[in-house]
């Protein structure tokens, strides 16, 4: 399977929605541009005004334009995972009267099989990722056709949100000049990007630490199986500085990433700041702890939050431990703060593309990385839900490249409908990114 091409990310954020550009090459990431622009329209994850967003939006992928020197149309997008609702479903569908081959359209038909159901009115299908395909009894196949059989089965994993941010995003995006190809649940693709085969397996928590929420995502036996959201994150760390020391958003921001320590403990009383108080002539100087006081306060509380929903569900015994991401996880001393509030091991995930090496552009990639991953019947299945038919085009492109190169030969990828095939080739520019069971998680 050939899955090479160029892939346009979009992570429409709080804080900013990022754009990047990649060249998926063999498994191979090289970045070729990305853009990084203020968020607006956008509150605690969701947007609440789609004009603001989709002109936000704009921004971000005229830049990405610029650096890569192409022209983006087709974007993959997050979808954040609040009030994410995740269920088995399983479909049957008979092949015919007589075995005969089973072919892309069966794979199809079965995965709309699947999701025929009663969805609340205020629901929308985000994604379904097939568990296993079942011909004619004969379990655990991944990839189905071109086999022999009269009756085909799949069972799967059903993602859906509440529609209004489904609609709200596809729609922002849309009103951007742009067409979302793919929609995905963010937590599924930075679980295939940043975590290892291992922590996927045996069971991980993945906390994402953004400007507006803060999501941890629990990946076991390499699927999403649990997601909570506290809509907190970043910004609020930033508000609770500029109210308890009286100063502008705009100070206080600066004063966090500039000066800010997650961990008090690891902060130093000696060492002082000015800052600008509003109402006062001349700057006030405050010490790094008492910074980090007001920081690790607002940290503390989001974290007991999330905590005890995952010790609900056993979360926190998985082998995997923590792996933070997110604007907020660049925070000095934001491992230690979390190893001594959750008790388990933790690491930070830093990309390693040149200048997008901060924990905050972790999404964008992990959206490019996840379609780089998705096999052809991933893509089939995905285009039964919405009905696009260029995921079925891409699936059997991938098929045919698949199946007419040779092993000593080197061919040069086909350029997807993302890129304008008109606008002049860019230049890389930089190298690519590098069970424990409960009765939850059965």
């Amino acid at each position: 399977m050939d899955t090479s091409g160029m892939y346009v990310g979009l992570d429409i954020g709080t804080t900013s929605i990022k754009v990047i550009v990649a060249e998926y090459l063999k498994g191979q990431l090289n970045v070729l541009g990305f853009g990084n622009e203020r968020s607006d329209g956008l509150s605690r994850g969701v947007i609440v005004d789609i004009d603001k967003a989709s002109e936000a939006i704009k921004r971000a992928v005229k830049a990405a334009e610029e650096k890569a020197s192409i022209q983006i149309h087709d974007v993959i997008v997050g979808i954040s995972a609040n009030m994410l609702k995740i269920e088995p479903v399983s479909g049957l569908v008979a092949i015919g009267d007589q075995a005969r081959e089973i072919t892309d359209q069966d794979v199809r038909d079965v995965a709309a099989a699947a999701i025929i159901q009663n969805l609340p009115p205020e629901r929308e299908i985000i994604n379904l990722v097939p568990d296993e395909f079942i011909v004619d009894g004969f379990d655990g196949i991944k990839d189905p056709r071109s086999m022999v059989g009269v009756r085909l089965e799949m069972n799967g994993m059903l993602f859906t949100g509440p529609k209004t941010i489904v609609h709200n995003t596809k729609k922002a995006v849309e009103q951007a000049g742009l067409n979302p190809q793919l929609a995905v649940v963010s937590p599924i693709a930075q679980g295939l990007s940043v975590l290892s085969d291992g922590e996927q397996d045996f069971g991980t928590v993945l906390l994402d630490l953004g400007g507006g929420q803060s999501t941890a995502a629990v990946i076991h036996d390499h699927r999403l199986k649990y997601a909570e959201v506290d809509p907190e994150g970043g910004d609020y760390i930033t508000k609770d500085i500029s109210v308890v020391l009286n100063t502008s958003i705009e100070n206080a921001e600066k004063l966090k990433r500039n000066y800010g320590y997650a961990d008090s403990s690891r902060a130093s009383e000696d060492d002082q700041f000015p800052v600008d108080v509003v109402g006062q002539s001349r700057p006030t100087e405050i010490s790094e702890k008492y910074l980090a006081e007001i920081i690790e306060a607002r940290l503390l509380q989001i974290f007991g939050k999330l905590k005890t929903q995952l010790s609900a569900t056993n979360a926190l015994s998985l082998p995997g431990g923590i792996v933070l991401t997110g604007g907020v996880a660049a925070l000095l001393g934001i491992t230690d703060l979390v190893k001594a509030e959750f008790d388990t091991a933790v690491r930070v995930t830093i990309p390693d593309q040149m200048g997008l090496r901060h924990p905050s552009f972790t999404q964008a990639l992990s959206l490019v990385n996840y379609r780089g991953q998705m096999s052809e019947v991933a893509l089939l299945v995905q285009s039964a839900l919405t009905g696009n038919q260029q995921l079925v085009r891409q699936a059997q492109a991938q098929q045919t490249t698949s199946q007419s190169v040779a092993p000593t030969t080197t061919e040069t990828p086909s350029t997807p409908a993302s890129t304008d095939t008109r606008a002049k080739q860019p230049k890389k520019r930089g190298q690519g990114i590098r069970k424990f069971f409960s009765d939850f998680f059965d």
